[in-house]
């Protein structure tokens, strides 16, 4: 059986090839409690109605309810086909809280499209981005329980819509990029150059290192989907890699403090890039996610489709298509322009009798 987190008191034995789990509070300690057997598999609502008991909350407990489910899909996690990351991980059991909350001791069988709905609609009244959260990981839930675990017999989802999405990351503007490249010196302008010609989260940048390297292109899992796509190393990137020291390990090592020489966690990259932006007011706004919209929206006005774009960048075929929505409108825009100028042009161009232009 797949580990799965068990709640504390809780204790996995082996026997015989087999795996036992008991509740006892203060195991090891003088002050050692009861022993109390548990059922033998922590991927069931029993097993967690057992634990409730163990802990002093007796009496019957309902083992269908959404609570229950929640708990079943957490302890599910370990033996799915198609993992979750652990950040997905987190997030879902951030976003099922408040499902939990409103119906924890609910039927699940209960529970309908009108209920949800209510829900999704109270919180988005002030976060629609909390609201659209919740909703997917209630879908990811329910759609688990509607598979072969057969927990649920209905989608409470269904028919119910996340809101739109708002304006998203913006791209850095020109401006901001050639300030950026004219002044960021050290790791930081490593993380520019990586970021605006690969499109990828800054959780993926601070683990880039040669050895991702794959036939003139970048290769590396993402760290939230998995997804691995293939990020040709542009020329402008590979005239920059030229400059850079070889060495073992990320291409980002921190230059200075006591962690010098050591990788960047997602956080320490952001913090560097905050004190940046606190010294040079022009970066106002830019984040580095905004360099993904970069990198999506230069290889679209280069001509690439979004299915193109997308395996470059692991990014979906919608969200290049979001991104790139106005570097699409404006290029429109242009393409009419120019039309409508060559037009005017030959329009008004003026010819003598003999048929020669003026």
């Amino acid at each position: 059986m797949s580990k799965v987190s068990l709640p504390p008191h809780v204790h996995r034995i082996k026997s015989r090839g087999r795996e036992y789990f008991y509740y006892q509070e203060g195991r090891g300690t003088p002050q050692v409690g009861e022993r109390i057997r548990l059922p033998n598999n922590p991927q069931t609502p029993e097993f967690w109605e057992a634990v409730r008991q163990a802990q002093g909350s007796f009496g019957p407990t309902a083992t269908d309810t959404i609570g229950a489910l929640i708990d079943a899909y957490v302890c599910s996690w370990p033996s799915l086909q198609r993992k979750l990351t652990d950040g997905t991980q987190k997030q879902y059991r951030r976003n099922l809280e408040p499902v939990r909350m409103a119906w924890g001791g609910l039927r699940a069988s209960e529970l309908r499209p009108k209920h949800v709905d209510m829900l999704i609609r109270k919180i988005g009244m002030n976060t629609p981005g909390a609201a659209n959260n919740v909703l997917d990981a209630l879908k990811a839930m329910c759609s688990w329980a509607n598979g072969p675990v057969e927990l649920l017999a209905h989608d409470p989802t269904q028919g119910v819509n996340r809101f739109p999405k708002g304006k998203g990351h913006e791209p850095w503007t020109n401006e901001q990029l050639e300030h950026a490249e004219k002044v960021f010196t050290g790791a930081l302008r490593r993380f520019f150059f990586l970021s605006r010609f690969t499109g990828q989260r800054i959780s993926d940048i601070v683990r880039l290192n040669p050895n991702d390297v794959d036939d003139g292109g970048f290769s590396l899992p993402q760290k939230k989907t998995g997804v691995i796509p293939w990020c040709p190393i542009f020329p402008e990137l590979e005239n920059e890699m030229m400059k850079w020291t070889r060495r073992p390990g990320p291409y980002l090592l921190q230059d200075t403090g006591k962690s010098a020489g050591k990788p960047f966690s997602t956080n320490q990259m952001w913090k560097a890039l905050d004190r940046e932006r606190e010294i040079h007011p022009i970066l106002k706004g830019a984040v580095p996610h905004g360099l993904r919209a970069n990198a999506v929206i230069r290889l679209r006005m280069e001509g690439y489709t979004a299915l193109q774009i997308s395996d470059m960048v692991g990014m979906s075929v919608e969200m290049v298509e979001y991104y790139c929505r106005y570097a699409d409108r404006k290029a429109s825009g242009q393409a009419i322009l120019r039309e409508y100028q060559e037009q005017k042009e030959s329009s008004t161009v003026k010819h003598w009798k003999t048929g020669r232009n003026k």
